[in-house]
């Protein structure tokens, strides 16, 4: 058997891509922080030393999911969406915290989430749950409407367009597609339940000023770099300064107040101009690559449940990524979303990390795994007897 037909194969890389991915932003986020945390706290440290301890909490999410099994997660499913709809309401209450126009924040007790991260993870979970107990019934577009689409979809959806937060929209517009494409739903169905989608989207636009002046900039009607085009050009000078090596870990220019959102939604600018295109096109690679282990563990699994829940978080992770660094390559208007596993931000990387652990339950359930990774412990154990008996005579012997 080749190493990569072995059992734990996708386990060991969904560890180590996402640890090598959480690690970079780590780093990163130290580095495009640096500036704006000395000039808030008076310490260079203080956004990292948060990251650090989000990463953390993600950590013990990540390791808690993991350990959940397979029919744990199909219980677990409407609650986590119930949870996270309850959470997102309180935006509109004098819980809810507006930022750069979208109030889709809550603050308790001086800690501020995001719900709308949760409600990701709700909708492909109650997805896999639904679309799984209707699988001899997915051709018929009522099956798929009712409970799914409408209320499930409308409601975590619904919920977050009352925070007037495009970006997490289209996010989970692209969620939803994904689970509904691994479900086997037939094609002529997405204009159905597209359309609706689009036609809200454009009066997400066209209703807000905000929007229709960074389209105008994305359309290059706007190049006012004191204005509303600064973000997005600077983002693209940093990525100029790069070039192929970088200028340096550390030494980026464009993170001393002249791009916004540095250490957030613009990190991927940073990485571009202190580590060069080479160092882009390798967090380029790490997503890629965890892209495909999701959908090997996809591929690879008998269970309907497991295979679309696995193609919608897959969805979500690779989807934000793209939307994101689309954003600052300016391929795409700016929407303001992070970048998954890198960027600054608790709600975002405590919830990313969580559906990771989803995912390596998940693949603890794959025939061997769990097996394999319980015998590791005990091999271990056995390796350093043997070793230690080996020493031990050789110092009798002599």
């Amino acid at each position: 058997m080749s190493r990569f037909e072995s059992p734990v194969t996708t386990y060991y890389l969904l560890v180590g891509l996402t640890t090598a991915l959480v690690v970079t932003g780590l780093i990163m986020v130290l580095s495009a922080s640096a500036i704006i945390s000395l000039d808030i706290t008076n310490s260079a440290y203080s956004i990292f030393l948060r990251q650090l301890a989000y990463a953390g909490i993600g950590l013990f999410a990540l390791v808690l999911a993991s350990r959940v099994p397979v029919t744990g997660w199909k219980r677990l499913a409407v609650p986590v969406f119930v949870v996270a709809v309850v959470l997102q309401m309180l935006v509109r209450t004098p819980l809810g915290v507006t930022v750069n126009g979208n109030r889709n924040w809550i603050s308790i007790a001086g800690f501020t989430m995001q719900p709308s991260e949760l409600i990701k993870l709700g909708l492909v979970l109650t997805g896999g749950l639904v679309l799984t107990a209707k699988r001899r019934h997915l051709s018929s577009f009522s099956h798929v409407l009712v409970p799914y689409l409408v209320p499930i979809v409308a409601v975590g959806i619904g919920s977050v367009v009352l925070g007037q937060d495009l970006g997490t929209v289209l996010v989970l517009g692209a969620i939803v597609a994904g689970v509904l494409f691994a479900a086997g739903i037939p094609l002529r169905w997405y204009l159905f339940a597209g359309v609706p989608f689009i036609a809200m989207v454009v009066a997400f636009v066209v209703t807000s000023p905000n929007r229709l002046g960074r389209l105008d900039v994305w359309l290059g009607r706007d190049t006012d770099q004191y204005g509303a085009a600064r973000q997005p050009i600077h983002g693209r000078y940093a990525l100029a300064d790069g070039g192929w090596t970088g200028v340096g870990l550390g030494e980026s220019r464009e993170k001393w107040g002249l791009l916004s959102e540095p250490h957030n939604d613009f990190i991927f600018a940073i990485i571009g101009e202190e580590l060069g295109l080479l160092g882009s096109l390798v967090v380029l690679l790490l997503f890629g690559a965890l892209a495909l282990v999701c959908y090997r563990l996809a591929a690879r699994s008998p269970d309907l449940f497991v295979r679309v829940t696995s193609a919608g978080i897959m969805t979500w992770i690779v989807i934000q990524a793209l939307v994101n660094i689309g954003t600052v390559i300016g391929m795409l208007p700016v929407v303001g979303v992070p970048l998954p596993l890198v960027s600054s931000g608790g709600s975002s990387l405590i919830t990313t990390m969580f559906a990771v652990g989803v995912l390596l339950s998940f693949a603890r359930a794959e025939p061997g795994c769990a097996e394999a990774l319980k015998a590791r412990p005990s091999a271990l154990r056995h390796s350093i007897a043997v070793l230690s008996g080996a020493v031990g005579s050789r110092r009798g012997s002599r």
